[in-house]
């Protein structure tokens, strides 16, 4: 069955701003959340729907993505090479620290993990290694936990404590007429635990900056902006919660000959006068190495030749573009004194039949200023 359309689920315009989506969003989660539709299947499936919906449009680049590709862009496989994109569902309580938390002061509470920040790293590759594909290797900085102490940033062989203030909750709740407001707890930071005695090599933050060697491989047909996701190599999480990921954006050099449209590879090649009105065989670059190709008598400046399955291979892994060969006659700039002679001799022999082109638009000429 179809997806329904992220902006419909929500109810809201596609120009729509980022605040009204949240918004929308708050309306709907709060009506079809099942702690409010206990017992209602239908009601739990909307749900998960609305914060899909609401997981996309928040982001300004998923929202890119789902504007260009639409559901594509997130399934196997998909557009930008996003891959297996996690909608993991969302409890009341993330929903009031994410959206609401603005209005009634509440947050995530102390003591639960962060996943890791995502990484980007721009991987410069040349237009053959996008082509055919590559192993690269990278080096990427980032922070992993604190090889000392194990990341829990206290000096060993000392732990952390429970936060005496929030009691390892994280947060200071005090009581307002209807409402209980929520603070983060100023002793611990929202983290529920106090470390007495900090790390002395990490300082107390169970991180340290690291560069990590990683092999990344490159599929053929790749092309210029394509995003390759590596699970879980991104900044690691907090409190035990999973890494992020890595995003390796692929930028591709330009050729010197060689120009690309989708999967089909362009080249411009010159030919001269002889070969161009009395047809010859010669060799054409591809990116594979040079081909035989044959260039028939009378051939014009711009034709284009078309060379079967010697373009780019598909990013699906079936199939291959085309070659598009452009021939482009050139006119010589310095002449013998009888390449001279026999150019002009053939000028004063050359007929009306013999530029039909020629004639036809100077016969129009003609017609237009009579």
């Amino acid at each position: 069955m179809e997806k329904a359309d992220y902006y419909d689920i929500l109810g809201v315009q596609k120009n729509i701003g980022q605040e009204e989506i949240k918004k929308a969003y708050r309306k709907q989660a709060l009506k079809y959340h099942p702690d409010k539709n206990a017992g209602d299947k239908a009601a739990e499936e909307r749900f998960k729907e609305i914060n899909e919906a609401y997981v996309v449009l928040s982001d300004p680049e998923k929202r890119d993505l789902y504007d260009r590709y639409g559901h594509a862009a997130f399934s196997g496989g998909g557009a930008d090479g996003f891959r297996d994109f996690d909608f993991g569902f969302r409890g009341f309580e993330d929903i009031f620290s994410d959206v609401f938390g603005d209005i009634f002061g509440m947050g995530r509470r102390g003591g639960r993990g962060a996943r890791g920040t995502d990484l980007r790293y721009n991987l410069t590759i040349d237009f053959t290694e996008a082509v055919f594909g590559v192993e690269a290797k990278i080096q990427v900085p980032r922070h992993e936990a604190c090889a000392a102490c194990g990341g829990s940033g206290a000096e060993p062989p000392t732990k952390p404590e429970t936060c005496p203030a929030c009691r390892g909750t994280g947060q200071i709740r005090t009581q307002q007429g209807f409402f209980a407001v929520s603070r983060t707890c100023s002793h611990c930071r929202g983290t529920g635990r106090f470390i007495k005695s900090p790390c002395k090599e990490c300082r107390g933050s169970g991180k340290m900056k690291k560069t990590r060697t990683l092999t990344v491989k490159v599929p053929h047909g790749v092309e210029m902006g394509t995003r390759l996701r590596l699970s879980g190599e991104g900044e690691n999480g907090s409190g035990g919660a999973p890494p992020g990921d890595l995003y390796v954006v692929i930028e591709v050099k330009p050729h010197k000959i060689f120009e690309r449209e989708g999967n089909d590879i362009i080249v411009i090649v010159p030919i001269t006068f002889p070969e161009a009105a009395l047809g010859a065989d010669i060799e054409v670059p591809t990116i594979e190495g040079l081909v035989k190709m044959k260039v028939k008598p009378g051939t014009q400046s711009g034709e284009t030749h078309i060379i079967r399955g010697k373009g780019v291979p598909h990013l699906s892994g079936y199939g291959r573009g085309d070659q598009h060969v452009i021939v482009r006659v050139e006119t010589p700039k310095k002449l013998s004194r009888r390449q001279r002679d026999i150019l002009e001799e053939f000028s004063r022999e050359s007929r009306a039949e013999t530029h039909p082109e020629t004639r036809g638009f100077f016969e129009k000429v003609k017609e237009i200023f009579q």
